[in-house]
């Protein structure tokens, strides 16, 4: 097989600087949303439960941004490389950093539990047998932890790839479309699991959006840019307290799942903030300073493990019981945790991006 890539005859030379700027806000969403400390629907006051639900729905729209932002990266990548040298190439950028963290997050558990035992704690699993832990804590974390969402997005990427000479029809968008809004409908009907594991075809459609959106991409912009701030700025604020009202109503009929991506007031939010985003362009200033196209990736990857295994240790010897905090205590202590957590995964990403094993951060 032919391994040097296809030329192409137009490439797009747009620099695309707000890219980076989106790219950097959505990941602070996601590392934010991940550093909660009570379960959904915890506090018994309605007034909590709802500020609760504007806090986290804030930057709900993180999930699906990103995915528009990967399918408006990849678009002319298909055309430059074969479906096999694209996939290849992603072997090295992506799987290959995604389970070197993966691996090194299971040695830091196993590295706890000795820790433990040496304090006499039992062994448990590990003791008895090795491999089956390794097996199902591997298992557990790529099916249920954060970094699920890696496997999710190179899945969507080879959906899209099988299918790519529809890629520009409207109608194999409006089937994917379709997939998506059904994981919508799941949420209130139950009739699968509404974990993001479950989801697996539910992100395509918004990675085939963004692709889509880079091929108008000219045209796309024109209508935002003629759209008044006003418009624009009044959207967000009413599909945002339509998203808040959905997750509260899903709470208080006891749905567990109440502030699942795909609900469909998240997915109009979501839009509205992505144009949103693109109107305002690019921040200089952000992508000066917080660096996204070097640390994004790197900081999703290192993330996962601070929380797991960093912040207790800072937060186990305050004993602090979240579940008898009232909702600005725990908010204060999310935003420390987030704090905490975005600082050291930046700085770790940074460092690592500067020496000879700059590939576990996917440079």
């Amino acid at each position: 097989m032919d391994t040097e890539p296809i030329k192409v005859t137009t490439p797009k030379t747009n620099n695309f600087s707000f890219v980076d700027s989106i790219r950097c806000i959505s990941m602070i969403g996601i590392v934010l949303e991940h550093c909660g400390v009570v379960p959904p629907n915890h506090y018994s006051r309605q007034f909590e439960n709802i500020i609760e639900s504007s806090i986290i729905q804030s930057f709900k729209f993180s999930t699906i941004a990103f995915f528009l932002i990967g399918g408006f990266l990849i678009n002319h990548k298909f055309d430059e490389y074969t479906p096999f040298q694209y996939l290849k190439n992603r072997f090295k950028k992506t799987i290959k950093p995604w389970l070197f963290w993966i691996f090194m997050l299971i040695m830091l558990s196993v590295l706890d539990r000795y820790i433990a035992h040496s304090r006499g704690s039992e062994m448990g699993m590990i003791g008895n047998n090795f491999f089956l832990y390794f097996v199902e804590t591997f298992t557990r974390i790529v099916l249920i932890s954060p970094y699920w969402f890696i496997l999710n997005f190179l899945i969507c990427i080879t959906i899209l790839l099988l299918f790519k000479k529809h890629l520009y029809n409207l109608w194999f968008g409006l089937v994917l479309a379709l997939f998506s809004l059904f994981y919508s409908v799941n949420i209130y009907q139950g009739w699968i699991a509404t974990t993001h594991t479950t989801a697996i075809f539910g992100f395509v459609f918004y990675l085939w959006l963004g692709v889509y959106f880079n091929e108008y991409y000219d045209k796309i912009m024109n209508i935002i840019k003629a759209t008044s701030w006003f418009i624009i700025l009044l959207l967000a604020f009413v599909t945002f307290w339509i998203a808040v009202g959905e997750s509260t109503y899903l709470n208080s009929i006891g749905i567990k799942d109440a502030y699942n991506t795909l609900r469909f007031s998240n997915i109009i939010y979501s839009l509205v903030m992505f144009a949103l985003l693109l109107k305002v362009g690019s921040l200089n200033w952000l992508q000066r300073n917080l660096r996204p196209r070097e640390t994004t990736f790197g900081i999703y990857l290192i993330h996962v493990i601070i929380i797991d295994r960093g912040l207790p240790l800072i937060f186990q010897p305050l004993k602090l019981n979240f579940l008898e905090l009232n909702i600005w205590q725990n908010t204060a202590i999310l935003l420390i945790r987030f704090l905490v957590t975005y600082t050291l995964s930046f700085f770790l990403a940074r460092a690592i991006g500067k020496t000879k094993v700059k590939w576990m951060v996917g440079n």
